[in-house]
């Protein structure tokens, strides 16, 4: 391939990581992002590509092979995949060719990645001291609900009607708080009606406010009054309580490891891709 030449494979692909789009749904602005994109794009892959670390590079032939057939898998019939090859500058033959320049590029990037430094324990704690604040795990609450909803454009959901009806529902369950999946089931108007009502665990912040302020407020196995909301109207059970809570070092080690581990081989390779347009 010609120094700098940006493929029409290369273009599908960052057209598609960009933008979402094919080449042929890219308005103007979004067509010269990408052309200019490939273009860098396939500078970076040629100097890659003349390293020493690419000679050494030898691609098993399934490798191509597989990605190849996850490609065609995606169109249902071959006159379909041809098609759209053609429509993009594409034959199979030089789609093969793009497939099997990607897989090396990735293969020497995953080479230089292995020289990063590896993480260390104290680096995991020297991380997890000094952001602290974000292993603190909030509150949440384990909460069902029943909603009755107003329209008043709606015989038997006008706001009388709804409130009548909550009203009686509330009555029963006061009485009778076990029934409460029950009475979701058979009155909600909500989709959890057919999980008893069941919201999950929620953190504090994520219900209409009104909802909310009602729920946060409810002790173990409480039963909320009737609550309005922009929905309608609600009565809410609580059903358990996390309190807010630091997630331990012990915990968090792992990922914290995968993080930084991610973020050094990211570091490294762009380095040495850096290093790859200096001129000595």
């Amino acid at each position: 391939m010609t120094k700098g030449f940006a493929s029409p494979y290369l273009v599908l692909k960052l057209a598609h990581e960009f933008h979402g789009k094919s080449t042929e749904a890219l308005d103007p602005a979004e067509r010269r992002r990408v052309a200019a994109l490939a273009r860098r794009q396939a500078e970076i892959e040629s100097r890659i590509l003349a390293t020493i670390e690419a000679s050494s590079v030898l691609l098993p032939d399934s490798s191509v092979a597989g990605a190849l057939a996850e490609i065609r898998q995606r169109y249902p019939t071959t006159e379909e995949y041809a098609a759209d090859l053609a429509r993009t500058g594409l034959t199979p033959a030089s789609l093969s060719q793009a497939l099997e320049r990607d897989l090396k590029v990735e293969a020497v990037l995953e080479q230089v990645a292995h020289r990063a430094p590896p993480v260390s324990a104290t680096d995991i704690e020297i991380f997890y001291l000094q952001h602290a604040e974000r292993f603190v795990k909030p509150e949440v609450r384990t909460l069902r609900h029943i909603l009755v909803t107003i329209n008043d454009t709606l015989p038997g959901n006008e706001r009388a009607a709804a409130h009548e009806k909550i009203s009686a529902i509330h009555l029963r369950l006061t009485q009778e708080p076990g029934r409460f999946a029950e009475q979701a089931l058979k009155h909600s108007e909500c989709p959890t009606a057919m999980q008893g009502g069941l919201l999950g665990q929620v953190p504090r912040g994520k219900l209409y406010p009104e909802i909310d302020a009602a729920a946060f407020a409810l002790p173990v196995g409480g039963l909320s009054g009737i609550v309005e909301s922009a929905l309608g109207f609600h009565v809410l059970l609580c059903e358990g309580i996390e309190p807010e809570r630091c997630v331990s070092l012990a915990e968090s080690g792992e990922r914290i490891r995968e993080r930084l581990e991610t973020e050094r081989r990211q570091a490294f390779q762009k380095a040495w891709i850096r290093q790859l347009f200096v001129v000595t």
